[in-house]
C-alpha cells in the first residue's frame, strides 16, 4: 500500500493524463472501506471513439510511469471498448461512451464518495503532476530509422512535385522514345 497523499497524487496525474487526451464525463470514486472493495479509487473516464480511448488509456500509462508506477494489469486494449488499467490501490476505466452507458459502473458502486479534481490535490500543486518538457522528449534516432521516416513522409507527403521535374521526366521519356523509334527504322 502506498501512502494516502503519493496514492491521491497518482490519482490526480492519471485524471490530468487523461483530460489532455480529452477524455469525457471523468468520474472519481472513492471506494466505501467498509464494502471490502478490492481498490481505494476508481476513475472512470470516456473517448468518442476506439483510438481515442486507447489514446487515453496509453497517455495515463504513460504518465504514471515516468512517475515511476506501473500497471498491475491491462485488460481490454485491443477491442477498446473498456480499458481497464489496475494499480491496484486505484484502478482507471477507459469506456467507448457505448460501453460505459450499458455498464453503468457510476450506479453500480453508488455507495462510493464521488470526487472532484480538486478534492484529490489538495495542497498538491497542479504543476507538480504535469510532465515537463524535458520529460517528455522523443527517444533518440538511428540513422537508419531516421532515413526509412524520411523516406516514407515523401512518399505519403500530400504536396506535389514541382512542374520542372514532371516536365523533365516527360522530356526524358519522348526521347528515349525517338531513339528506340530511329533504332527499330534501320
Amino acid at each position: 500500500m502506498t501512502k494516502s497523499s503519493d496514492l491521491r497524487s497518482q490519482v490526480a496525474t492519471a485524471i490530468d493524463a487523461a483530460e489532455s487526451k480529452k477524455a469525457e464525463n471523468i468520474s472519481i470514486l472513492q471506494m466505501d472501506k467498509s464494502a471490502s472493495t478490492f481498490t481505494d479509487y476508481m476513475v472512470i473516464a470516456s473517448g468518442t471513439n476506439p483510438r481515442q480511448v486507447q489514446a487515453v488509456a496509453d497517455e495515463v500509462e504513460f504518465r504514471l510511469k515516468q512517475a515511476g508506477v506501473n500497471p498491475n494489469n491491462i485488460e481490454g486494449y485491443n477491442r477498446a471498448e473498456w480499458i481497464l488499467l489496475d494499480y491496484v490501490d486505484f484502478v482507471v476505466h477507459c469506456f467507448s461512451e457505448q460501453a460505459r452507458r450499458f455498464y453503468d459502473l457510476e450506479r453500480l458502486w453508488k455507495s462510493a464518495k464521488r470526487l472532484q479534481l480538486e478534492d484529490l490535490k489538495g495542497k498538491i500543486s497542479r504543476a507538480s503532476t504535469k510532465p515537463t518538457k524535458a520529460s517528455r522528449r522523443k527517444p533518440a534516432k538511428s540513422a537508419a530509422s531516421a532515413a526509412i521516416g524520411k523516406s516514407v513522409r515523401a512518399a505519403t507527403s500530400r504536396t506535389k512535385s514541382k512542374p520542372a521535374k514532371k516536365a523533365t521526366k516527360r522530356l526524358s521519356v519522348r526521347a528515349a522514345a525517338k531513339t528506340t523509334s530511329r533504332r527499330k527504322k534501320k
